[in-house]
Parts: structure tokens; sequence; C-alpha cells
């Protein structure tokens, strides 16, 4: 008997070994999540049952040695060496080494093996698309034969493990039929796929994750309470790598017998054995009903959040004229017969068409285009192409004579803003209205921004590029009945793409707008010097005439003067020659004297008086004599 449960246990391990590695070719073909997920248990699975199966081993070489103990204790010679050293068996001690150290490894592994699976399937499903339904009926047909498999050979070894009382066979026979269930999921998954509802497999596996992850928590609270758990001496050690939650599926004895066991371990004595206990096990499934019935009773009270409205449906149906439930306290049939959905009509909500911003980054006031500041789509550091936006005319070639496309590449990030505005448009007329809104704002994006001019766009026509898109998205959400008000469209980052090293495409047009301004900003200086240069050479050729002009007035008044002049000398030389004569040479002395210094000398008699009058005065002639002109001096004498 213990050699056909040795073999049973080996077979467990090669049986979740084979099936598990056959099942992630099955899942890789048929591209299912849930068969993923799966291929992770069957691997706890099989890492499991190997275990179990080794400590099997050690203690069945511990059994055989207790026999040849007590074989060799019968013979009389041997009986005081045996006894001596009976507690020195090489078998016991290794079988103890194990459960004090190996066990404990072995079981803090499969922990972070479950914890880094769940860490590493959570982010994977994020990323991973619902399966096709090409590769579905082998798939089905494969997942449903593992399953039966799985479920005889599972249901054999824990109806074994509790009728011979084999624990050590209770950890694979968990996960047998744990895997056997798992296995039909995945059958279940493919057949919805098959028939159009492939997201029920997304759905599946995040599930699955979550058993793994409660699995997980139960086996490190498993390790932390051996650490303070009383010994009993005699008592066999509590399998640390065996999940109670995993368990249930193979032990039929149920919840309340399972925690039983875990309780009598635990504690050090028994448990179950109290009159607590007792009555818990009787009234267990009155209880549990109780708690069912309130529980279904609560589904007839509803609160709406003064944000939100509710849809009240009656067995699938609109529930007549109670079909929109406004914020506040209602009733209604309990579920399943009415169902109340909900929906955030008094809260505006957003998405955006285009690349997704950095959320690391938006604490970032200033935002460089040759940097990227989007999130990722297509890997780390990557941006998406971008979307076409036409040119004012066509670029020659550099390489050709041809002429190029008049159209440029755009990364645009465009948020929309929108409140739902008749929830029973939103809700029925559509399967998926926020996709449907989503795509149709991208199609009018992507229409609007091919038929205008990508320099207009980035600049002065910004605010009404987003006016119009708005006004677009919004009638054509108006035409599908999509039932909302689109509030607001910001063209908040509009740029040419980043482009990579060998193709820095933001950096380029960096230099042409550069070149640009560099080219606005000589002209404007050449304006400002024409500005300051014109109007100080006018200013110079006018003072420069005026100069000419006053010279001009200036040499004809004195040629004019001297003419006058000489005519008057003429007359006062025909008047008196002798005074003329005489003044003039006075007049030249004095004018040829004037920068000369002076000495007066005076003689020595002291009785003289000299008078110097050095007060500049006006000649007689010039105030008191009247000059005529040249004609009347002939006809009529000199006035004196």
């Amino acid at each position: 008997m213990e050699r056909s449960i040795r073999q049973i246990g080996a077979l467990n391990w090669v049986l979740l070994l084979v099936i598990g590695a056959v099942s992630a070719v099955v899942a890789r073909y048929a591209a299912t999540a849930t068969g993923t997920v799966g291929v992770a248990f069957l691997a706890l699975g099989f890492l499991v049952a190997i275990g179990s199966y080794f400590q099997m081993r050690l203690e069945e070489r511990e059994r055989l040695e207790k026999l040849e103990f007590e074989e060799l204790k019968r013979t009389k010679s041997a009986s005081a060496l045996f006894t001596e050293e009976a507690e020195t068996f090489a078998a016991r001690r290794s079988r103890e080494q194990f459960e004090k150290f190996l066990l404990p490894a072995f079981t803090a592994l499969l922990f972070l093996l479950q914890a880094g699976a769940v860490w590493g399937f959570w982010k994977w499903l994020g990323k991973t698309s619902p399966p096709k339904p090409d590769h579905a009926p082998v798939a089905m047909a494969l997942y449903a034969l593992f399953a039966l498999i799985l479920f005889l050979l599972g249901k054999y070894s824990s109806g074994l493990a509790r009728l011979e009382g084999q624990r050590l066979l209770r950890p694979g026979a968990g996960y047998l039929v744990l895997g056997a269930f798992i296995c039909f999921l995945a059958a279940g998954t493919e057949a919805a796929a098959f028939f159009g509802f492939a997201r029920i497999d997304l759905y599946t596996a995040y599930g699955l994750c979550v058993v793994l992850g409660l699995t997980a928590v139960e086996t490190l609270v498993g390790l932390v309470l051996e650490v303070y758990r009383p010994r009993v001496k005699g008592q066999a050690a509590r399998l640390l790598y065996e999940s109670r939650l995993i368990g249930l599926l193979g032990q039929p004895g149920g919840l309340i017998t399972t925690a039983a066991q875990a309780l009598d371990y635990q504690f050090g004595f028994k448990v179950s054995e109290t009159w607590v206990f007792k009555f818990l096990k009787e009234a267990m499934l009155l209880i549990l009903l109780l708690q069912l019935g309130a529980l279904f009773l609560s589904t007839m009270f509803v609160i709406i959040e003064p944000n939100e409205q509710g849809l009240l449906e009656h067995f699938g149906r609109p529930a007549g004229g109670r079909a929109v439930l406004e914020p506040g306290f209602h009733f209604k049939w309990p579920w399943p017969i009415d169902i109340v959905y909900r929906y955030q009509t008094r809260q505006i909500q957003s998405f955006i068409v285009g690349e997704m911003p950095d959320p690391d980054l938006e604490k970032d006031r200033t935002v460089l285009w040759t940097r990227p500041h989007f999130k990722s789509r297509e890997g780390e550091g990557s941006e998406m192409p971008g979307m076409l936006v036409a040119s004012r005319g066509q670029v020659a070639r550099a390489d050709t004579n041809e002429k190029a496309v008049p159209a440029n590449l755009l990364t645009v990030s465009i948020p929309f803003q929108y409140q739902i505005t008749n929830l029973p448009a939103w809700a029925y007329n559509h399967a998926n209205s926020d996709e449907s809104l989503q795509e149709l704002a991208n199609r009018e994006v992507v229409r609007y921004l091919v038929n205008v001019d990508m320099e207009n766009i980035m600049s002065s026509g910004r605010l009404a590029a987003a006016e119009e898109i708005r006004r677009r998205v919004q009638a054509r959400a108006n035409e599908a009945k999509l039932g909302v008000n689109i509030i607001f469209a910001g063209l908040q980052d509009i740029h040419p793409p980043l482009g990579n090293k060998q193709y820095p495409v933001a950096a380029a047009f960096e230099q042409v707008v550069s070149a640009f301004q560099q080219k606005q900003t000589n002209i404007l200086y050449a304006l400002a010097y024409a500005a300051e240069k014109i109007p100080r050479a006018q200013a110079e050729a006018t003072t420069t005439l005026a100069q000419a002009h006053n010279a001009a007035v200036t040499k004809v008044a004195l040629a004019e003067a001297e003419a006058a002049r000489f005519t008057n000398q003429i007359t006062a030389y025909e008047a008196s020659p002798s005074v003329y004569t005489q003044r003039s040479r006075l007049e030249t002395l004095a004018r040829a004297l004037e920068p000369v210094r002076k000495y007066v000398l005076t003689a020595t008699n002291t009785q003289d008086i000299l008078i110097l009058n050095l007060e500049e005065k006006i000649r007689p002639d010039l105030v008191s004599g009247t000059i005529l002109p040249p004609d009347a001096n002939k006809s009529s004498p000199t006035n004196k």
C-alpha cells in the first residue's frame, strides 16, 4: 500500500509537469490570458507536488528505519546497543532537518514565486489584448481533455489522502483539482471568444490573479504563524507549503473541517471539540442563509450620489417612467429583478485624442519639443509618428526635381471635456459610448488637420481651430445620438514629432523657426536703422540748404551794403575832401591800433589834467546825417 501511495505521489508531479508544459504551448498558440495564468498554477502545483513527494520519501525511509530497529531490538544481543542509539537514527535526523530548515525555505521561495507571478501577470494583463477566435476550437478541446485527466487523478488522490490518512498527498491533490477547474475555465473562455465574447478571457484571468494573490497571502501568514505556534512533542509538523484555500477544492470535508484542522494545529488543543465550535458547525448553514437573505434584501435600497444619475432596469429592460433615477434614496425590487447602473452625469468627464501626457512631467512649467514628454505607446522613450497636416505649397526635393507632397506630421494632444446630457441615449444607443465618442473625436480631428495649414494652426489659428474641432465633434455626436455636450476642446500641445537620433525632426524644425525669427529680427533692425538714418539725413540736408540760403542772403546784403557805402563815401568826399580824408585816416589808425597795447606819456608838469574817455560811442554822422541817393547829390545840397 505504501508503495502505491508513493507511485500516486510521483504520478501527481509528473502529470502536473507534463500538462503544465503542454498547457503553456496551447496558451501561446491560442493567445489566451486565462490559460497563461493557469500555467502558473500548474507550475506552482508541480513544485508543491515534488516537495511533498520528497518529504514522503523521507518519512518512508524513517518508517523503514524504525521497522529495522524494532526487528533488531528483539534480539537480546543488540537490545542494549540499539536502545542507547535509538535517538541517533540517520533517517529521522534527515527528516527533522528537512522540516526545520528546508521546509520553511521552500515555503518562502514558493511565496516569492506566487507574489512575483501576481505582480507580473497583473502588469501583463493591462497590455494584452483579447484572444482571437481562430484557434478557439482546438484549444477548447485540449483544455477539456486536460480538465478531465486532472480531475480524475486529483479526486482519486484527495480521496486516498482522506481515507488512508496520507496528509502528504493533499497538497498535490489540491493543485490537481484546481488545475482541472482552471482548464475547465480556459475551455469556457475559449468558447466565449469563439462566440464573440473575447473579453471574458481577460476578466477570468484577473480573477485567477486575485486567487493567486490570496494564496500568496495565505502562504505568508502561515510562515509568520509558524514562528509563534506552540510545539507539542510527537505532533507531526504542519505542511507549510499546503494551501488550505486550494485544499478546499480537493478535500470535500468543507470549510468548517478545514478551519478546525488549522485551529487545532495552531493552538495545540482540540478547538473542534468545544461547544462554540460545535454550535457554529450545526448553525453555520442557517447563519449563512440569514446573511445571504439580508444581503438579498439590501439590494432593494439604492442611493444615488449628487453627481450621478441611475438607470433602473426591470428584468433587463428600462423601468418605464422610473428608468432614470435622480440623486437621492430610492426603493426597487431586489436583485436580479431590478438592477441599477450608475453614471456620472453631473460631473465633467474628459479624454485625450492623440498623445497621452506623461504624468511625471505635469509639474514642469517648461516643455521642450526636443525631449520626450508624452506617455509612450510603442515602447520606452518613443513617441507616435503624429497626424498629417497640410502645408501651404509644394517644396522641391533636394535630390530630384520632383515636388514633395504638401503635407507634414504633427504630434498633437487634444483634451476633450464633455458632460452626459441624455442618459438613456448614452447608455442604450451604443454598446460602448465612451469608445464611440473617442473614435468619433479622433476621426474629426484627423479630418480637420488634413485641411489646415501647419503654421497657422501652430500659431495664431490655434484658438479658432480648437473651437472648430469642438463644433464638428459636437455635430457628429448629435448625429450619432450619443447624448453628450462637448464643453471644451483644446490644442494644448501641438508640435512636430520628436523623431529619433538619426532624424531629429523637432530639432530641425526649431532650427527653421529660429532662422525665420532671425530673418524677421534682421528686417526689423534694418527698418529701425532706416528710420533713424533717413530723418537724420533729411535734417542735415535741410540744415545745409538753410545755411547756404543764409550765406547767399548775407553775401548779397553785404554786397549791397558795400555798394551803398561806396556811394555815400563819394558823396562825403565831394562835400569835404579834407575832412573825409582826415576821418578815414583816423578810422584806419583806430582799427589798426585796436589790438595793440597803448602807452600814455605825460609831461612832467603835474598840474595838467588829462581826461581819457574810453566809452564806445556811435559816430555822429551815422545818426545825425541823411544819406541821399547818388542822383540827388546833383540837385540838392548835403545836410550837415
